[in-house]
């Protein structure tokens, strides 16, 4: 028996804390969609906006769509072909390249979930900021202390075991979608305009700054545009391998399989339809200038002010189960880490409840730290995405 095997079945014990194998299908794709569909897809209409016009994002989005369908083979082949590999990247890594390479990746993949924890809280209270004024950035501070609580607190929820916390996400991914579905009708049936779509369908603007100002009005090459918004299409589809992550807790390894695939499916279908259905609302230099919750000021330009407040629910929702989600994945490298003598043992510990209590608790602390770093230094979330995802690309590598 491997020693990956040996900490596979060290997790399933009755000493481990009981059986762990209880995670069915539909929980899995619900971890899939939760981890995909958080903040990217409500900062999606300005971000691809900001860089590419419609005929450079249909470019952009195949080029993606094609890249991101490898990585959800590579992970579902994965999960059929090496049923004894388990925590997803991290495994398939060290069992391929070796402890040093393994630990590398699973170190990488463990830090971009922290940062991306942080980037997810940040959009979740520019969302309660809609609502509650307290909260729309001008009191740093007061986002940084809900920032903390809100970690807190999904942490005592994670001790309780991974049943409690998958429950909870299924119920904030079913929210979320809600908010997001009837942005795509609305607007496809009431705001969508052809000729709004193909007024600059090939990119006449260049790309805009962070601050929503434009840097000219000349034309950016086709390849720029296409590269330019590579960076937020491929944010949008980090934790495609949600459910490999998951696999050791699976009900069966074919559910991990399926799960891989129509959550990769469902995910690409909502980014797309999200995408091209904004461009037919408003011109793209109208688009490119909106905030980071550019999906609530599409809808609010359709419908009126009740739509920005749909959809600024959906994405306090949207963020939160993400934040759960990737919470509960962060935990995840460490434990296996520890179970195969790459960490101090300790930090693979599993409670009664079956939750790996310690890494979580070390997760929730390195968490925070970021939290006090990020807010010290005014970072925005931009900044967050961008080092996140370049984080995760490395383990994908090695990976594929």
């Amino acid at each position: 028996m491997t020693t990956a095997q040996t900490a596979a079945s060290a997790g399933s014990s009755p000493a481990a804390g009981g059986r762990t194998d209880t995670v069915r299908l539909p929980t899995l794709i619900s971890l899939i969609l939760g981890a995909c569909v958080g903040s990217g897809i409500f900062a999606l209409p300005q971000n691809v906006a900001s860089v590419a016009s419609p005929g450079a994002a249909v470019i952009g989005w195949l080029i993606t769509g094609v890249g991101m369908l490898c990585i959800a083979f590579v992970f579902q082949s994965l999960a059929q072909r090496k049923p004894h590999l388990d925590s997803g990247v991290y495994s398939y890594v060290r069992a391929g390249l070796g402890d040093f390479v393994g630990f590398a990746s699973g170190w990488g993949y463990w830090l971009a979930s922290i940062i991306a924890q942080v980037g997810y809280a940040t959009l979740f209270f520019t969302a309660v900021g809609y609502f509650i004024p307290v909260f729309d950035g001008s009191y740093p501070l007061v986002n940084a202390i809900g920032v903390s609580v809100m970690t807190w607190v999904i942490f005592g929820v994670l001790a309780r075991g991974v049943r409690q916390a998958a429950l909870l996400n299924i119920v904030t991914t079913a929210a979320k979608l809600l908010p997001i579905l009837a942005f795509l009708i609305i607007v496809a049936f009431v705001g969508f305009h052809p000729e709004v779509f193909t007024a600059d369908f090939w990119g006449r603007l260049a790309t805009f700054g962070e601050d929503g100002t434009g840097a000219g009005d000349h034309t950016a090459s086709l390849s720029t545009q296409v590269q330019g918004m590579m960076l937020f299409t491929v944010w949008a589809f980090i934790g495609v391998e949600g459910a490999s992550a998951y696999s050791r807790r699976a009900k069966t390894r074919r559910d991990v399989s399926l799960a891989t695939l129509l959550g990769f499916l469902a995910v690409f279908l909502l980014l797309v339809l999200v995408s091209f259905l904004s461009y037919g609302v408003v011109p793209r230099d109208e688009l490119a200038q909106m905030g980071d919750n550019s999906l609530a000021e599409v809808l609010e330009i359709v419908v009126g002010p009740w739509g920005g407040a749909l959809i600024s629910v959906g994405l306090a929702l949207s963020v939160l189960g993400a934040y759960v989600s990737w919470q509960m994945l962060c935990a995840e490298p460490i434990t296996m880490m520890a179970q195969d003598e790459l960490l101090p043992k300790r930090l693979g510990e599993i409670n009664p409840n079956g939750a790996p209590v310690i890494a979580q608790l070390v997760s929730a602390c390195v968490i925070q730290l970021f939290i006090v770093v990020f807010f010290l230094n005014e970072s925005a979330y931009t900044t967050m995405v961008q080092l996140a995802t370049s984080l995760y690309l490395i383990p994908y590598l090695f990976g594929a």
